[in-house]
């Protein structure tokens, strides 16, 4: 596959929540995840051997979601939960599980940025502790958080090699394209963009770019906010 294949891959599937649909949310998983976009590492990795769950589903912001007793049947009985440990529904639902050994914080070994952006209208912030959340847009951090899950799923599955050989392509994956995206960033004339929401923080630190948010600490943008943006 060329590297633009996996590029507009890993774009549909990370940057936004992808499709999801009733009969899966029904069925009980070996492996719970808060958020769609972490799905694609782990399937990366499992294959097909095991089943996966998205915690909130397509078109819910995790601002709003609300956990069903089917959602917490599941999340009671899945091998493995895995969450960017950032979102606020994440601590406060994964937080009442008391075998913690099940719930992987896919952030460990990230460095964090600090961010006021919002994914609802009540303001109250989308993520835990000012922390930008949206570590899942940029490869440099995937290639991060693809070691944490496999690492979990090797605690849970030590005798299964396949998984290794599994982790081993998705970083090679990774790993290019990580370098496409640093030479096409290295290359570009222009070194900053702008974007409504503000997603792709990390995206812009790991490859030198500038990110110019129309949306202003999570709220619409106004006139002054927008003036300020056309003459950046």
């Amino acid at each position: 596959m060329r590297i633009q294949h996996i590029f507009i891959a890993l774009a549909a599937t990370l940057l936004l929540h992808g499709c999801g649909n009733k009969e899966q949310r029904n069925e009980a998983a070996d492996v719970i995840v808060s958020i769609d976009p972490l799905k694609y590492l782990v399937e990366q990795i499992v294959g097909d051997d095991l089943t996966i769950k998205v915690l909130t589903p397509a078109g819910i912001s995790p601002e709003t979601y609300e956990p069903t007793p089917q959602d917490m049947i599941a999340i009671n009985n899945a091998k493995i939960i895995f969450s960017t440990g950032l979102i606020e529904f994440e601590t406060t639902l994964l937080g009442k599980i008391g075998d913690k050994e099940r719930v992987v914080d896919l952030s460990q070994g990230i460095e964090l940025i600090a961010g006021s952006c919002s994914h609802n209208h009540s303001h109250k912030g989308h993520h835990h502790h000012g922390t930008d959340p949206h570590i899942w847009t940029s490869p440099t951090e995937l290639l991060t958080m693809a070691h944490n899950a496999h690492a979990a799923i090797m605690r849970h599955y030590p005798d299964s090699t396949q998984y290794n050989a599994a982790y081993e392509a998705l970083e090679a994956k990774l790993k290019s394209l990580d370098e496409e995206c640093r030479t096409m960033c290295e290359a570009a004339r222009a070194k900053s963009f702008v974007i409504y929401h503000p997603a792709l923080t990390y995206y812009a630190r790991s490859y030198g770019m500038e990110q110019i948010a129309i949306e202003s600490d999570g709220k619409e943008p106004s006139a002054k906010h927008i003036a300020n943006v056309i003459k950046q």
